[in-house]
């Protein structure tokens, strides 16, 4: 039954990534901003040359090979502009990361409570079959409530991951 119940918590969660993932994630790797002050110049619709941040010009990736780029920058220098480049896509996994652990931190509090509950039973000489329906009970409302909790946690994840790189 604990299974049961740690599988459905775990496709939950799964999903929920997956669609952070695709939703918020990877556009924050296709929108990247260069952290560098300066422009390239880029064709208009007109074919005339004309100044555009950095930003404008797309990936993340293509912010990093910028970063290697210039001649002028020293070793260090470039690393520290490569690690500006990703320094949002880093922030956002530790958030989601950092969120995840809180989640998972709630519900084993939650499962340990149903544990110490059951022995307490046990200890107070209840049979053994009825603390195991108690148990099964008692981590079944833990996993429905945090399952209740999945929603919100995702709509405040993705308000957290769309401030960051702004």
């Amino acid at each position: 039954m604990a299974e049961l119940q740690q599988l459905r918590v775990q496709e939950a969660v799964d999903s929920m990534v997956k669609s952070l993932e695709k939703e918020n994630i990877r556009k924050m790797q296709v929108s990247s901003q260069r952290p560098r002050k300066g422009t390239v110049k880029v064709k208009g619709q007109n074919g005339e040359s004309a100044q555009s941040p950095e930003w404008q010009n797309g990936l993340m990736f293509r912010c990093s090979a910028s970063c290697c780029e210039d001649s002028q920058a020293s070793m260090q220098q470039v690393h520290q502009c490569i690690e500006r480049c990703h320094a949002p896509l880093a922030q956002a996994q530790a958030l989601v990361t950092s969120e995840l652990e809180k989640f998972q931190d709630r519900l084993a509090r939650c499962t340990m409570h149903c544990n110490d509950k059951a022995k307490d039973s046990i200890d107070a000489g209840s049979k053994e079959l009825q603390v195991k329906r108690q148990l099964e009970s008692c981590v079944t409302k833990c996993v429905d409530d945090h399952m209740h909790l999945i929603p919100t946690m995702t709509k405040k994840m993705k308000e957290s991951l769309s401030s960051i790189g702004k």
